[in-house]
């Protein structure tokens, strides 16, 4: 059923983002396993951890309310997730699998600061201080997560770009090579000719 008030909508709101933490913590360990950088590897096992707080943090927030934590299927979490796993099936391991990685966990954080500095607002508005208190929490940690990754995609980006370089040089040696053996046999064709005028 919609949300016929703002309270109705906060609650809404609260299942979705609790499903989609839920979600986050099945997700996180595979990003992990994929990434081959130590410092990526090593913020992916870092959030995980968050994120399990970030749960039980939600928990509380429904306490406040005098709910039980319940979670709606947040179908926004579930299509950022498969787009990050099509990556991880489609590229080769390396840096530009690590920045693709990035791209995903970053869609995610952006996701997530929206959500909880939404809600946040709904409940100062609505008087529910504590809660308020325990989604802001959690939005630092988001923006920090998110400044962390930036972080991180400053060295990979460069190293993906360098992937990048070495194939094309690659392509571009082999192309020449095309054009310099069409050349040669065109050169050899053309003095042909020339012999026969003389």
């Amino acid at each position: 059923m919609p949300a016929k008030n703002l309270h109705e909508l906060f609650v809404d709101e609260l299942k979705d983002i609790y499903d989609a933490e839920k979600q986050l913590t099945k997700a996180l360990p595979r990003m992990a396993k994929a990434a081959n950088g130590q410092d990526l590897r090593a913020a992916f096992e870092e959030h995980l951890e968050i994120t399990r707080m970030q749960v039980n943090r939600l928990e509380e927030v429904f306490k406040s309310l005098g709910m039980v934590a319940r979670g709606k299927t947040c179908e926004g979490m579930k299509g950022l997730i498969e787009e990050g796993q099509e990556m991880m099936e489609e590229l080769e391991q390396g840096a530009t699998l690590d920045a693709a990685l990035i791209a995903s966990a970053q869609k995610v954080e952006h996701y997530e600061i929206a959500t909880y500095g939404t809600l946040a607002t709904f409940a100062e508005i609505m008087g529910h201080q504590d809660a308020k208190d325990l989604l802001g929490q959690t939005l630092d940690e988001e923006k920090e997560a998110d400044e962390k990754l930036t972080q991180v995609a400053g060295q990979i980006n460069f190293q993906a770009d360098a992937e990048g370089e070495g194939e094309q040089e690659g392509r571009s040696m082999a192309m020449a090579g095309s054009r310099s053996n069409r050349g040669g046999s065109s050169r050899g064709r053309s003095s042909g000719s020339r012999s026969k005028k003389r």
